[in-house]
């Protein structure tokens, strides 16, 4: 499962949501060397990251926020060989691209809410760099439009439809193998 979109479009809230329908979905927790948020990470050292890569065992990784982030292919492997759904948070279609590389079947899930809402979701859940938030807000923005013909699996509006009704949704085209297909509304989405 890949949950990709801007700052506060609700991948954690979604995710939470999908792990109360199937105890199988798994927040697949990333590699991450640097400061800031701890908490749904795997803390380690750029040198290890570093490592990773050097020995092809990176699907994807990137910086943002002051920190490197990293996607390992032996976690992904370790959670599918044990029954688990991984659910990848992305913000950048390159990395969903390099994630649905690995050989099995992905849901790509491309959740969007407006700037007003990432604000808002922001500031009510306190975060101390909400500028910061709304610039990725925006290149994410610019990303989707730079790939507009990306395909994707499905799109939820999440300031129009609820965490419970979008774990479903997401969860139903999981369960009966829907794929990703080109959507011509993306630049209308984002506008």
């Amino acid at each position: 499962m890949i949950l990709y979109g801007p700052p506060s479009a609700g991948k954690d809230t979604v995710s939470a949501e999908l792990s109360h329908l199937n105890p199988a979905f798994t927040l697949f927790q990333r590699l991450k060397a640097g400061p800031g948020r701890t908490t749904g990470y795997r803390l380690t050292t750029a040198d290890h990251i570093n490592d990773l890569a050097l020995a092809g065992e990176l699907l994807y990784r990137n910086a943002r926020y002051g920190a490197e982030y990293a996607i390992d292919r032996a976690e992904v492997r370790s959670l599918l060989a044990a029954d688990r759904i991984p659910v990848l948070h992305m913000g950048q279609v390159e990395g969903a691209r390099a994630v649905e590389a690995f050989p099995t079947h992905w849901v790509k899930v491309l959740l969007w809410c407006s700037e007003e809402t990432t604000r808002e979701r922001c500031i009510a859940r306190g975060d101390k760099d909400v500028d910061a938030r709304l610039k990725v807000w925006h290149e994410t923005r610019q990303d989707l439009l730079d790939h507009a013909t990306e395909p994707w699996t499905l799109v939820i509006r999440t300031d129009e439809v609820g965490p419970v009704e979008a774990a479903q949704v997401i969860d139903f085209a999981r369960a009966s193998g829907s794929t990703s297909k080109v959507r011509g509304d993306i630049r209308e989405l984002v506008g």
